[in-house]
């Protein structure tokens, strides 16, 4: 499993997750497509928006690797903000590639993009 040095670990100031420290020796957990209801708490709606900020300022547009990349917390973004970077894609693999679609994440989350997500 990659890890992404220098990606931040957690939202400063909050349990929520950004990477894990170790491969699950049960199995890889798959990243599926959670659904962001209008409802969602505000902390989850930053964590979201530091989130994408961290995934852009460390790779850009670039694909990249998910690694120890949290799985829950991509599964808020995957099929949208973060799709596959290939064909055929394994979400419960730790090399799957994934790549930005930078379009819909500006539009998504604005505050990634001009500073302001706190990542």
């Amino acid at each position: 499993m990659l890890k992404h040095r220098g990606f931040p670990g957690r939202l400063a100031g909050t349990d929520f997750q950004f990477t894990i420290r170790r491969p699950n020796p049960k199995g890889v957990t798959a990243i599926t497509r959670r659904e962001r209801f209008a409802d969602r708490r505000p902390a989850d709606k930053r964590a979201d928006a530091a989130f994408m900020a961290a995934l852009w300022a460390q790779f850009g547009d670039a694909p990249f690797e998910r690694g120890n990349l949290d799985a829950g917390r991509l599964s808020w973004l995957f099929g949208r903000e973060v799709k596959p970077a290939t064909d055929p894609f394994d979400p419960a693999d730790y090399e799957a590639l994934l790549v930005i679609d930078e379009g819909l994440a500006r539009a998504s989350f604005p505050e990634a993009f001009d500073g302001s997500a706190g990542a």
